[in-house]
Formats: structure tokens, C-alpha cells, sequence
């Protein structure tokens, strides 16, 4: 386990090292799509769809970075959102019970779980019975997991904020490990102990990193390991004290998420080059809209002259010029075919 913490450690290390060697620009950007994707993939983790330029609209906004046209959040992804930014930019400050309630308020600003109500803000009462992870149909259910009761709660969670704040300089990963195991094995909430849960995780994380910014995202991995997730997670928690397994695929986690996170870097890099070739000749304004928009991680398919005029809300003559404009400048590149067929792609 000590050589695997090592290598995952060296790993983090030198993805740290290349992103603090980019310009203020491109961490920025590279922060922005991460902390994006953190956001997105979290809910998605619970069965929760977040519109992922809402998403990105919001991180922009809390950061201080231009929004280029995206749409107004809903309060759902304002509250996800905002928990993230508070868990990462503010890793310094004390977890305490009244955070944790406030970000669970957040979650849950209509007081309801889709259309049960729910207590919000406050440990779980128990007055629905025991906090069970089921499966299965009616009458053939299985439990994968019953949480302490509720009268537990409020011991269980002073100690692990007690924990948290005073690790005994336990590494940071470990931390970030066992911390996340913990909070959603005590699931203090009726309700997002989830999502919770992974922003205790990268709070944790970001205190290991030494730094603000977040340039990869964990929740991105864990959703695409999502099945065998939830596998480790009921077995360390049917389990004795022994999270050794746990531990050890958490790390694994980790580090494959650091290798996707040099696809993040790679897709900032292309962002930055196009911006290069575009500013060379200057963009107009409509111009630089679409540009982003196509930029987006979420931009899917080609762009033909009625997807701009729409973008840019112009007239198709002006979306023709805008067009042919960025087609000379070699920002774009005319795809096969002509005529009403005519689509365009971003020159890589």
C-alpha cells in the first residue's frame, strides 16, 4: 500500500507541476471545466441531470470568469455549484456541523427530495424509519446497507468532524479515502449524502493539493466506474475495521483520474491555439460567441450558417460574412459537400 500511495502521489505531483506551468488564462480555463465536470458528474452519480452549460455558466460566475452567452442557472445547479466552490476555494476554513447543514440547505432549496419533503438542514430524525440502501422489487428486496440510527447521529458526526479537523497528519489521499467513506457510511441526511459526501472528499483533496484551483475531477472518474463503486462501497461498509480494499481502490481511482485529467489539459491546450490563430486578425463579437460555444466540452456535430445565426442571433448574410471571415483566417474549416449542406469545423 506504501508504494502505491508513493507512485499515486508522484503521479499528482508532476499533473500539479504541468498545470502551474500554464498561464493565468489557461488554468483558468482548466479550472473552469473541471470544477464543471465535478459538478455535473456528482449529481449524475445520484441519478441527477444538471445542464452542463448552467453548470459551467454558474462556476464562471463564482469565479469571476467571462460566462460568453451561457445560460442562466436554476437554483438546483446554483446550490451544487456553490457547495463545490465553497468545499475547494474555501478548503481552509473549519467543517463543521453548521456547513454541512447549510450546504445540505442548498442542495434541497424547495424543503423536497423530488416530491417527498424531506427535513433540510438537519441530521436525519429517523421518522421514516430505518436509513436503508435497498434494491429490487417490491417484496423481494435486498438491503445493501443500513446507516447507524438516528439517534447515533449527532455522536457519530462530532466525531468525524472532530477527525477531520485533527487527522493526525494522515496522508492527504488517505484522508480524502477515508473521510468520504465515513460521512456516507454515518448518512447523517435524509437525502444528498452523496453528493455530500464527494465535496467533503475534494475539500480534502484540495487541502493536499496546497492550492485553490482544481485542474482534474474525481466525480468524473467515479461516474465512469459508477457500478463498481457502489461495489466498494457496500463492501467496506459489511465489512469489519479492515478498509484496506477500499483504500486501495480509491487510490487506483484516484490515479486514473489524473490520467484523464491530461485529456482536460490537452482540450485546453486546443482552446488556447485556436484563440491564438483567431486573435490574430481579431474577432467581432458575434464571432467570438460561437467560437466559445463550440469550444464548450458539451459542443456536439458541425456548424452550418443557420446554427450560427441562431447562436449569434444575426441574419444568415451576416452569418454567411462571419463565416467566410473565420474560413480565410483558418480558424474554420469547410467541411465536404456545399450548398445548403455547407457545415464547418474548428481547425485542430
Amino acid at each position: 500500500m506504501a508504494n502505491t500511495l508513493a507512485a499515486v502521489r508522484h503521479k499528482q505531483g508532476l499533473h500539479l507541476g504541468r498545470m502551474a506551468g500554464l498561464g493565468f488564462e489557461l488554468r483558468s480555463e482548466a479550472g473552469l471545466t473541471a470544477l464543471s465536470d465535478e459538478v455535473v458528474t456528482s449529481a449524475w452519480i445520484e441519478g441527477e441531470r444538471l445542464s452542463s452549460d448552467e453548470v459551467r455558466s454558474s462556476v464562471a460566475r463564482h469565479l469571476g470568469l467571462e460566462v460568453g452567452g451561457l445560460p442562466e442557472p436554476s437554483r438546483a445547479v446554483e446550490g451544487m455549484v456553490a457547495i463545490m466552490i465553497d468545499a475547494t476555494c474555501n478548503a481552509h476554513k473549519a467543517l463543521t456541523a453548521e456547513r454541512l447543514c447549510a450546504w445540505h440547505g442548498a442542495l434541497f432549496p424547495s424543503g423536497r427530495s423530488g416530491l417527498y419533503p424531506i427535513s433540510v438542514g438537519a441530521w436525519r430524525d429517523g421518522a421514516g424509519g430505518p436509513m436503508q440502501v435497498v434494491s429490487g422489487a417490491l417484496g423481494n428486496e435486498r438491503v445493501h446497507f443500513e446507516a447507524p440510527s438516528a439517534e447515533r447521529v449527532d455522536q457519530e458526526m462530532a466525531q468525524f468532524l472532530a477527525w477531520f479537523a485533527h487527522p493526525d497528519d494522515l496522508d492527504p489521499l488517505l484522508k480524502a479515502a477515508q473521510s468520504h467513506l465515513w460521512f456516507v457510511t454515518i448518512h447523517p441526511f435524509d437525502d444528498g449524502n452523496g453528493r455530500i459526501g464527494r465535496a467533503i472528499t475534494d475539500m480534502a483533496l484540495t487541502q493536499g493539493d496546497g492550492t485553490q484551483e482544481r485542474f482534474y475531477s474525481l466525480s468524473g472518474q467515479i461516474a465512469a466506474e459508477r457500478k463498481e463503486y457502489y461495489r466498494q462501497l457496500e463492501v467496506a461498509q459489511r465489512a469489519s475495521c479492515d478498509i484496506t480494499t477500499w483504500i486501495a481502490w480509491f487510490l487506483g481511482c484516484f490515479e486514473r483520474c489524473l490520467d484523464a485529467a491530461d485529456g482536460l489539459l490537452h482540450a485546453v491546450l486546443r482552446k488556447a491555439a485556436v484563440w491564438q490563430r483567431a486573435n490574430q486578425h481579431g474577432v467581432n463579437q458575434r464571432q467570438r460567441l460561437v467560437l466559445n460555444r463550440m469550444l464548450e466540452p458539451a459542443w456536439q456535430g458541425f456548424l452550418n450558417n443557420a446554427k450560427y445565426a441562431t447562436l449569434a442571433k444575426c441574419s444568415a448574410d451576416t452569418a454567411l460574412r462571419d463565416l467566410r471571415e473565420l474560413t480565410e483566417r483558418g480558424v474554420l474549416i469547410k467541411n465536404p459537400g456545399g450548398g445548403r449542406s455547407t457545415s464547418y469545423r474548428l481547425c485542430d
